[in-house]
């Protein structure tokens, strides 16, 4: 198949950055895209120009690494799905395909494709630890959780951290991110401790990392590619 990839290109954090339009001809249908972007930055590197730069790791969906906007939507058309998982088959013939990177004042762009999402993990620290003793790794599991209980906690503990959620909502707010992380913790008995001062330092960081409110447009449930719930949401902001 053949592809137009029409790609933001920024060398530097200061630098205004443009699009480019590069032409993939002959390329499988059954490549991710983000194979792709490899196949071009083959293309790119023989020619003496300079890749394109973009995050990636497991590519498997599970780490978080990569993300960025196609077609304006975070993650691409098919939902559930994080931009390493998807595949030029979800593409017509002959497609056109717009990359750019999350936009967020949080997310500072580095280069390319790639953003600074360490405002995320400044989140997560500021949450600080579970000071629940589990002494030996055997003892960690010997007060029972209730199943309902436990798949709660697990329906938030599968975010990922990927970033959609802020780059497709309009104020930037990480507060589904900050929910689902929040909300692991409070179903679980080892997360009681420090709950209520998880959810205050937590929500507070938040603010000052330079993140938006929430005002219940949902596009950052419909952009999850673990389809975590904006219910969370509202249970957030209970708990501060």
């Amino acid at each position: 198949m053949k592809l137009t990839l029409r790609i933001w290109r920024q060398t530097t954090a200061s630098d205004l950055g443009s699009y480019e339009t590069y032409l993939l001809e002959n390329v499988s249908s059954d490549l991710s895209l983000l194979e792709a972007l490899d196949q071009l930055n083959e293309q790119l590197i023989s020619s003496g120009r300079r890749p394109v730069s973009f995050e990636h790791d497991c590519r498997e969906g599970i780490c978080g690494s990569c993300g960025f906007l196609v077609n304006g939507q975070g993650h691409g058309p098919r939902t559930a799905t994080s931009v390493c998982q998807l595949y030029l088959r979800e593409f017509p013939d002959g497609a056109a395909i717009t990359l750019a990177p999350w936009k967020a004042k949080a997310f500072p762009t580095i280069q390319d494709l790639m953003v600074d999402r360490s405002a995320l993990d400044r989140i997560i620290a500021a949450g600080g630890y579970c000071s629940t003793g589990t002494g030996q790794a055997p003892d960690a599991n010997a007060q029972p959780i209730g199943r309902q209980q436990a798949l709660k906690a697990f329906d938030t503990a599968t975010c990922i951290g990927c970033g959609a959620c802020v780059a497709s909502c309009r104020n930037a707010s990480a507060s589904l991110f900050v929910a689902a992380k929040l909300a692991h913790l409070g179903q679980l008995p080892q997360g009681q401790p420090e709950r209520s001062t998880r959810a205050r330092t937590m929500q507070i960081r938040m603010e000052e990392e330079g993140f938006g409110s929430c005002s219940s447009n949902l596009e950052c449930e419909a952009v999850c590619p673990q389809e975590i719930s904006a219910d969370w949401i509202s249970w957030m902001h209970r708990e501060k």
